[in-house]
């Protein structure tokens, strides 16, 4: 079989596996391991040599593929001509009377077959679909006839030589980068298809020269020859074979014709008739011209493909060795994966499957630890602006009503937010790419920021003092009004940024499953796996490989993050709910033992009456808030007369000792979420991964999917007893020719 692909403005690649003229065994072979490679595991990429066919527009480039696959096809793909891949697999059945067409459904990847017409039709929508643009996404179309020669040819997207509208230089130039990628590959070998000219004018050889500059990997194929006839004399037809010193003497070099009839007539003979007579014609009219016998080899269309059935055989004699690695690399590879098959059967043994869910996500909860401690080049990571960015896209899609995404309605949007973090604020870390615990850290920043902006969100008017003192039993003072103004005004406002705190952790917290997850799995083969436990590379695979192990770990882990918000804010509502109906006590200054000096090689273990002279210090040091406010409040006239100015002291004294709770708040921030949240919820994570339970719906998806990786596991065997018994055919064939040559 043959291998050739179109590109595009004249470029094709082709690759022979049976040869163009006569077959032999080793092409057969190679061929053959080739087709089962490709065709049954689905193997793109293979070191096989191929050869690539360039030149300009309507030199015959597409008649040169039609002569060597043995009938004409054409394919219409539309006003704007091509622009997928379209892969023709072309398949010699001695035994069909008539050509039999079939296309690979796209989706499914099934053949099918359908009438020639309606081949051209699936084809041509295949391309006019993409309107303007290309894909790399290919049509596949199979034609399985007795008159071809086993070859797969695919057609790329072909180029303009004249665009105008940009939009049209934009394709020419993408099909400008392909063609290019294909002449470089040094696999190729560029078969330069010019018309029988002047050798001085051929452009395309000159682009082969500048990737090809000694001609190692190019064969040149004058086209045409019949035209050039008359321009042919016995005195300059060897030096016009030459070149006339344009070529150099290494380039092989081919003129020939190939079949051609009147345009809108019908052809007397048939195509392989036509091809023989203009080989016959070529030679003899050469011939009479006084061609020297030397150069009369490289005329003709025969002596072309016996010399492409020489020159196919040695390359493929040279492809047996990089041939018989990558099947042994492929071996490797599938027998490696049919371990890890193997393994996850066993895993997913019904009498083992709830032990082996609980202990990945055992697994998965200390794992998790680590990632927090921090692991470098771990991914994925984000910036402080993609973390705010996603994180408001998803409570914008939940609708979430029950905090404020944005610290103050003064910000215009999160734009101007982000702004003010990166430039007034200056977090350090704002540009930074980072996960675990450093985007935790930097959460905490964040979060702290968020919280300061917390005021009280209604003018304290004069009706509500006058109203909060009222009477009672005992007497009301001053202090009790301004507890009752703060529980009032001031509770709900940062109650509010509370809950976004809390949301910021849990968003947090469930972003981290992809970099634990990549921990686990990414720890084989490097020098710090043997830090670690090794099962985490084992149950890193199976909660990756396996969705429905990954669907319950994942599952258990979201409800633990959405348990502990829950436990956070009611920790945290309590905390704040004592504080604003006790104020004072909360807002006492936090003691320390006071030093002349601070130098720390003076520090000793305190005695006992160290201790006992230490206490009273520290108990009197500590008042340093409260006697400010009990100042204040002592301040605040109580006469009725003096009602206007007792208004403004309490209102301002409300502020005041809000503004301390705030701050005190947003001091302990990041210690309540390690205290509320962070240490908790990692604490008891390893226990409700190891007694999280399986539903009947589980236990029904697992058999399903352990159905599924038994049908894999058997595909996979099959493919290594199908890559031994190509490696068996090879080494046989290498082992029989080092013998006979021997």
């Amino acid at each position: 079989s043959s291998h050739l692909v179109l590109l595009p403005a004249g470029y094709l690649v082709f690759s022979t596996m049976s040869g163009v003229g006569s077959k032999t065994e080793l092409l057969n072979l190679l061929g053959d391991v080739k087709a089962r490679v490709q065709d049954k595991l689905g193997v793109v990429d293979f070191p096989m040599p191929q050869f690539i066919l360039v030149g300009k527009q309507s030199v015959g480039k597409s008649r040169l593929i039609e002569t060597l696959a043995g009938e004409t096809f054409n394919f219409i793909s539309g006003t704007l001509g091509s622009r997928r891949p379209t892969v023709l697999e072309f398949r010699n059945v001695a035994t069909y009377d008539k050509s039999r067409w079939f296309v690979r459904d796209r989706k499914t990847n099934r053949w099918g077959e359908h009438h020639v017409q309606e081949v051209m039709k699936i084809v041509g929508a295949a391309h006019e679909e993409l309107g303007d643009s290309v894909s790399t996404e290919p049509v596949y179309v199979r034609i399985e006839s007795q008159r071809c020669v086993d070859m797969q040819m695919v057609d790329l997207p072909g180029f303009r030589d004249f665009a105008v509208d940009p939009s049209k230089q934009h394709l020419s130039q993408k099909i400008d980068e392909l063609v290019l990628s294909f002449m470089r590959d040094k696999r190729n070998v560029m078969l330069c298809v010019e018309q029988a000219a002047d050798a001085a004018t051929m452009s395309t050889l000159q682009k082969c020269r500048q990737i090809d500059p000694k001609f190692e990997r190019t064969v040149l194929v004058r086209n045409k020859l019949d035209k050039y006839y008359n321009d042919l004399t016995r005195d300059n037809v060897n030096k016009w074979v030459e070149g006339f010193g344009d070529l150099p003497e290494f380039l092989p070099r081919f003129a020939l014709t190939l079949p051609w009839w009147q345009e809108g007539t019908t052809p007397s003979r048939t195509f392989v008739e036509l091809r023989d007579d203009m080989n016959s014609e070529d030679v003899a009219e050469m011939q009479s011209k006084g061609l020297n016998a030397k150069y009369l080899q490289t005329v003709g269309f025969s002596n072309f493909t016996s010399f492409m059935d020489r020159k196919i055989e040695r390359m493929f004699v040279d492809a047996i060795s990089p041939v018989l690695s990558k099947l042994h690399e492929l071996k490797h590879s599938a027998e490696r994966r049919a371990e890890q098959l193997e393994s996850e059967i066993c895993e997913t043994d019904p009498h083992r499957i709830l032990c082996t869910t609980r202990d990945c996500g055992v697994s998965f909860a200390t794992a998790i630890t680590h990632v927090m401690e921090g692991v470098l080049d771990l991914k994925p990571v984000m910036t402080l602006e993609q973390e705010l960015r996603e994180f408001h896209a998803y409570h914008q899609a939940l609708n979430s009503t029950h905090f404020s995404l944005l610290p103050s309605e003064d910000f215009q949007g999160l734009d101007e937010y982000i702004e003010y973090l990166r430039n007034e604020v200056n977090i350090a870390t704002c540009d930074v790419e980072v996960n675990g615990g450093a985007q935790f850290r930097r959460l905490m920043i964040e979060a702290e920021v968020f919280l300061r902006f917390s005021e009280i969100a209604v003018e304290i008017k004069k009706a509500d003092v006058i109203q909060a003192r009222g009477v009672s039993t005992g007497s009301l003072t001053w202090r009790d009004v301004v507890v009752k103004l703060l529980g009032n005004e001031a509770h709900q406002s940062l109650q509010r940024r509370v809950r976004y705190v809390a949301e910021r952790i849990k968003w947090f917290f469930e972003r981290q499953k992809e970099p634990v997850l990549e921990f686990m799995d990414g720890l084989e083969g490097t020098p710090i796996a043997n830090l670690y436990s090794p099962l985490y590379t084992k149950h890193g695979k199976l909660i990756k490989e396996s969705k429905m192990i990954q669907h319950l770990v994942f599952q258990t882990y979201d409800g633990a993050c959405a348990r502990q918000l829950q436990n956070f804010v009611d920790l945290f509502d309590n905390m704040l709910t004592s504080a604003f109906a006790n104020p004072w006590i909360f807002l006492r200054s936090s003691t320390c033992e006071g030093h002349d000096t601070e130098d720390l090689q003076d520090a000793v273990l305190p005695s006992f009456d160290d201790t006992r002279e230490r206490i009273p210090k520290e108990l009197g040091a500590r008042a340093t808030t409260e006697p400010m406010l009990s100042k204040w409040l002592v301040d605040i006239p109580n006469d009725p007369h003096e009602v206007d100015d007792a208004v403004d002291k309490v209102q301002m004294l409300v502020l005041k000792t809000y503004g301390f709770i705030r701050s005190h708040v947003c001091d302990q921030v990041e210690l309540f979420a390690e205290s509320f949240f962070k240490l908790p919820m990692l604490r008891r994570l390893e226990e409700t991964m190891a007694t999280l339970e399986l539903s009947d719906d589980d236990s029904v998806d697992y058999q399903s999917h352990r159905d599924s990786l038994s049908n894999k596991s058997q595909d996979v065997q099959d493919s290594v007893v199908e890559i031994s018994s190509c490696i068996d055919r090879l080494q046989g064939f290498k082992l029989k020719c080092e013998t006979k040559s021997v």
